[in-house]
């Protein structure tokens, strides 16, 4: 923009850091946590959730019959997941 082309919306000087900004891991972790107490009501223990930022991947260590309901209904908390992070980075994969 030119100068004396008006005036420029104060959300617009940040959209380049909104478009290039990961979530942090810890925010990553609790969401899907705050998730899966919404959905299947257990609480899950921080240090049982990791997420790699760069495969958009979490990962969980979790006993096989919670972890199997996690896994059935991983579209469903995803998504759940995706509208609770802002940005366009959030998870698209649990193992």
């Amino acid at each position: 923009m030119a100068r004396g082309e008006g005036v420029k919306k104060i959300g617009d000087l940040f959209s380049v850091y909104r478009d290039r900004l990961f979530a942090p891991q810890g925010a990553v972790i609790d969401v899907f946590r705050e998730v899966i107490e919404d959905l299947i009501n257990v609480d899950i223990q921080k240090d049982s959730v990791s997420f790699n930022t760069y495969t958009k991947t979490i990962q969980l260590s979790v006993g096989g019959p919670l972890k199997t309901e996690i896994l059935l209904r991983k579209e469903e908390i995803l998504a759940h997941i995706k509208a609770r992070l802002p940005g366009k980075n959030p998870p698209t994969n649990i193992l």
